[in-house]
């Protein structure tokens, strides 16, 4: 006998089960609807916060649209990646500072006596020693390095000049073939006797444990970042240390574009060709180099680094250039990196040439630049041809007819993956750092970048990235309004995006 038989009885029991599952239904909905009320209670609450403390009113905007209308997913985002204030690396920087004074009052007393005090005619790009804390230097000698394997090779072979210490910091370290030369060299060192300390960035590196165990039984003394350390930072990620510094004795510096790793000698068959820029400084403009490292130090390791040599000194050649070192980042009590480059483009007078991976400028400096171009400047702009992220590539293009309105040119590098952040001004003055053309260079990095006045090295880059528009082809007028209307769509959506990139 089947249920067909007694279908009374089916629809009973039908019945009942429908009327037990009603209030399991009905506590679901309540679940349901509690949560998306939560959610968009704390979503209000959270962008009034973001509208409060976000640095500009585009990205406040961006937050507070985002947490309103997709709570589920912009609030969790928010405070991990949104904040704009990095809690105690303040009152950690105005620590060491105390404890620096001692040293730094002797430092700039003695370039003063030395005549190592910057007294060149481009003063007002050097205006930013202001806003860096740190004096322009003199007496300064500097070398253009340019891709990975000179940078290595000069990094590398000033490790093994080491005689009393090595201060190395990247953001990115990797555990291949080449981020083993550069363990092999800092253990080679410290079991030399040479004091040996890495600093590296916990979430751009991917050193195995293997590999940091080789440093730490060597005496080479490591430490992370430390970005969430204290309460306050326990679950963002939003401030990575983009810094790429190493200092051998106080006497030698390395700044520039180049993490560790095989893909920038380009043996990365998937990357290809890795086009970067380094530079190794000497002369009193390491010290400024030092206080970087020193203040990273002291807030990812909490240790003052006594023994460090700060005696100002010219370099051996005898060059004479004018070197500003400007380390940037988001507990700066001013924009700094954002004043320093707009400062740069005030000052320009004859041509303005920047090259950066990453090219997602605010509207300030999309005004600036036209500016510049429509007094006369020539103004070129480099970037990749085939960004590693697509939505920073089609913010980018987004910025184009603007810029091409007025005559500035953009080219976009095809020979490789450019990675490069140069900047040139006239035909004096240049930067080479680690800061990009972008709300999180500008606003959310720790940066570092070296200007130099000096038009022999400035005749070197304009040298050096006069190849580089070789290897580049110029983005026609009207290109981005040829292209189909859903490319033009999504570079205005990405832009949207722009201040929270």
């Amino acid at each position: 006998m089947t249920a067909e038989d007694h279908p009374e009885k089916l629809s009973g029991h039908e019945s009942q089960d429908s009327e037990q599952a009603k209030p399991r239904r009905r506590r679901r909905r309540k679940w349901v609807t509690a949560i998306i009320v939560i959610a968009h209670i704390l979503g209000a609450l959270t962008s009034v916060k973001a509208i409060m403390e976000t640095r500009t009113a585009q990205g406040a905007v961006a937050w507070a649209i985002s947490l309103n209308t997709m709570p589920y997913v912009a609030v969790p985002a928010y405070w991990v990646f949104g904040r704009s204030d990095f809690n105690g690396y303040v009152n950690a920087r105005r620590d060491h500072r105390e404890v620096l004074t001692e040293y730094w009052d002797d430092f700039e007393g003695k370039l003063e006596e030395k005549d190592l005090v910057w007294q060149g005619p481009a003063r007002d790009p050097f205006v930013s020693e202001e806003l860096a804390m740190l004096p322009a230097t003199g007496g300064n000698d500097a070398e253009l390095l340019v891709d990975g394997d000179a940078v290595f090779e000069s990094i590398l072979e000033g490790i093994k000049r080491a005689e009393k210490y090595v201060l190395v910091q990247f953001y990115i370290i990797h555990d291949d073939g080449v981020g083993r030369e550069l363990r092999d060299a800092l253990v080679e060192r410290a079991e030399a006797g040479v004091r040996c300390l890495l600093l590296y960035d916990e979430l751009g590196s991917d050193m195995s444990e293997e590999y940091l165990a080789s440093l730490t039984d060597a005496g080479v003394l490591v430490s992370p970042f430390n970005t969430t350390q204290g309460k306050a930072n326990r679950f963002q990620v939003n401030f990575r240390n983009h810094r790429k510094i190493v200092v051998v004795d106080g006497r030698e510096a390395w700044v520039g574009g180049l993490n560790v790793g095989d893909e920038y000698k380009g043996l990365d068959p998937e990357v290809g060709y890795w086009r970067d820029t380094h530079m190794r400084v000497e002369g009193p403009s390491v010290q400024c180099v030092q206080v970087a490292f020193a203040e990273d130090w002291h807030w990812a390791a909490k240790e003052i680094l006594e023994g460090l040599d700060w005696e100002p000194r010219p370099a051996k050649s005898g060059a004479k250039k004018g070197v500003l070192c400007l380390p940037t980042g988001p507990v700066d009590p001013l924009e700094t990196c954002t004043l320093f480059f707009l400062n740069l483009i005030n000052n320009a007078e004859e041509r303005l040439w920047i090259a950066s991976p990453y090219f997602v400028p605010d509207q300030q400096f999309i005004s600036a630049l036209q500016l510049a171009a429509l007094r006369g400047v020539d103004v070129k702009i480099l970037v990749p041809d085939e960004s590693d992220s697509t939505m920073v590539d089609l913010s980018a293009w987004s910025f184009v007819p603007e810029l091409q309105d007025v005559g500035i040119e953009v080219y976009r590098y095809t020979k490789g993956f450019m990675h490069h952040k140069v900047t040139l001004m006239d035909d004096r003055y240049c930067t080479i750092g680690t800061a990009n053309f972008d709300n999180r260079s500008f606003r959310l990095n720790f940066e570092i970048t070296m200007g130099v006045e000096d038009e022999a090295f400035t005749s070197e880059v304009a040298a050096m990235l006069e190849e580089d528009f070789s290897n580049a082809r110029l983005v026609a007028d009207g290109e981005l309004e040829k292209k189909s209307d859903w490319f033009q769509f999504w570079t205005r959506v990405s832009r949207l995006a722009a201040p929270v990139q």
